[in-house]
């Protein structure tokens, strides 16, 4: 008999790591994360999305596809290289213990950034030079951009290049950008010198993590923030006039949750331009996706079949039309160009037969949440045929308890009247207090192939450690903090518990998605 090939993971946003500056970064406590699920025998570390966050610090809604968040740098490391005194790390303001304050985090961190980027680009040796001019070069499609428009965003103090910009920028006319990128030509080293600067920090935690067996799943949001550096220079594969103002903008349709369905404000693709292109920018985000994680799980991937298409002018989603997207010809690109696409499909809500073809027919698993699972048919009644319910999964799906936009188990059973929490209990085979562990571990035990669990729920945190609630904005969603002592022995024998029994302790080198 074949052994099955059986993973575990932990959610996780480097975000909400502990450390001393505020915010999760990329130093010692995230290496020290990792020694953490290695000795756990887990095999997988799922994030979010890595970008630069915008307005509400979503890291959904960020102001690049390629960049990443500079508020995720370690200060330490740039001490321990001379670009910073230990002064400079070691006095900081009185931070929140177990969340976040972005506001205080930026005070804080960004001018220190800038005065390390201003160190670097002064007393760099010639080899770091080197190193900094080849990494320039080979990320100069979408860096040069990226740089240029935060040095803007911080001319204007504003993202919103379509309405808040000089008209000649924001149509990226010769003449402006010629002149805008010698005018901020030091801002525009400062803000490639800090990508350098993330790209070291985060490629060093990403080795570290598979030489110690672990796969890093990342997260690509289907669309761009139209305040993004990717909207404003590459409108061409947008639904965007000359002006930078969108014909079109995304979101989903009426349903039994929304009676005017949500409006999300994306740009949506022109899908023709893009394959016209050959579909060279998704090639593109692909390749810098799959050179930051080992696994992508790709936000709403029901919308590369069809996508919800709402006109411009409209307040909410009710007059909008689904619009046909080019998904099968766009994955056999993207497998021509990279073989196999280890992809795992966020296929949750309403899902049609044709979206469940294209996720099957590229071998990408899709989502299963237990949260979803505890529909009531009748007084006191389970539906047993729920395809949320554990017993239900096929092997080639990935089981979470919840994600980011789902409370805690525990926050969830807290709000679940009494009939259903009776009914929870019941399938659990558990009381009150066991709910959390033991929805754990009957996702461990289905036959998925891949389970995963947020690290709120193996620390048995309650509602307060939500990490986001859909259609709300700022405070306290994306908030949610570790703290140190989370890091330790406890959590390794808790996890160790739900891996061992059920033999999920595959590791990196046994990865084999979308072949």
């Amino acid at each position: 008999m074949n052994k099955k090939i059986r993973y575990s993971g932990v959610l996780l946003h480097p975000t909400c790591l502990p450390g001393g500056h505020g915010i999760g970064d990329m130093g010692e406590e995230a290496f020290r994360f990792v020694d953490m699920l290695a000795d756990s025998s887990v095999g997988l570390w799922q994030i979010l999305p890595l970008g630069p966050v915008g307005f509400g610090n979503s890291p959904y809604a960020v102001r690049s596809a390629f960049a990443g968040n500079e508020m995720l740098i370690n200060l330490d490391l740039l001490s321990d290289e001379g670009y910073l005194s230990l002064d400079d790390v070691v006095i900081h303001p009185p931070f929140k213990d177990g969340s976040v304050d972005f506001a205080i985090v930026e005070s804080f961190k960004l001018p220190l950034l800038i005065k390390a980027a201003d160190n670097f680009l002064a007393h760099a040796t010639d080899q770091v030079r080197e190193e900094f001019a080849e990494y320039c070069e080979t990320q100069s499609s979408w860096l040069d951009d990226y740089a240029l428009y935060r040095a803007m965003v911080d001319h204007y103090h504003d993202s919103r290049w379509f309405c808040a910009w000089d008209k000649e920028l924001t149509r990226r006319t010769d003449a402006a950008m010629a002149y805008w990128r010698e005018a901020k030509r030091m801002e525009i080293g400062r803000w490639k010198a800090l990508q350098f600067f993330f790209h070291q920090q985060w490629q060093a935690l990403k080795h570290y993590a598979n030489e110690k067996g672990i796969g890093i799943v990342g997260d690509i949001p289907i669309f761009v923030a139209h305040d993004s550096s990717d909207a404003w220079s590459n409108r061409k594969y947008l639904k965007i006039d000359e002006n930078g103002l969108s014909e079109a903008s995304s979101g989903v349709p009426p349903d039994a949750y929304s009676a005017t369905g949500q409006l999300w404000g994306n740009p949506v693709y022109d899908w023709e331009a893009l394959e016209a292109d050959g579909f060279s920018w998704w090639i593109r985000r692909l390749e810098h996706q799959f050179a930051q994680t080992d696994l992508v799980r790709i936000d709403h991937f029901r919308g590369f079949d069809a996508y919800w298409e709402v006109p411009a002018g409209h307040a909410t989603a009710e007059h909008g039309i689904w619009v046909e997207a080019p998904g099968k010809r766009l994955f056999e690109t993207l497998r021509n160009r990279f073989g196999s696409l280890p992809v795992i499909a966020e296929d949750l809500g309403v899902i049609t037969p044709e979206v469940e073809q294209l996720r099957d027919s590229n071998g990408f698993p899709g989502m299963k949440i237990a949260h979803f699972a505890f529909d009531v048919i009748g007084p006191g009644q389970l539906d047993p045929n729920n395809m949320y319910l554990p017993h239900n999964y096929p092997e080639l799906c990935v089981a979470y308890t919840g994600t980011h936009d789902n409370d805690t188990t525990r926050g969830w059973y807290d709000h679940l009247d009494g009939t259903k929490q009776d009914i929870v209990r019941r399938y659990l085979s558990c009381s009150d207090d066991g709910v959390t562990w033991h929805l754990m571990r009957s996702i461990m035990a289905s036959c998925a192939q891949y389970a995963i669990v947020p690290m709120q729920d193996v620390l048995q945190l309650g509602h307060l450690a939500r990490m986001n609630l859909p259609g709300t904005c700022g405070e306290p969603n994306w908030c949610w903090r570790m703290k140190d002592a989370d890091v330790g022995e406890k959590s390794i024998a808790s996890l160790r518990a739900l891996v061992l029994p059920f033999g999920r302790t595959a590791t990196l080198k046994d990865l084999a998605l979308g072949t």
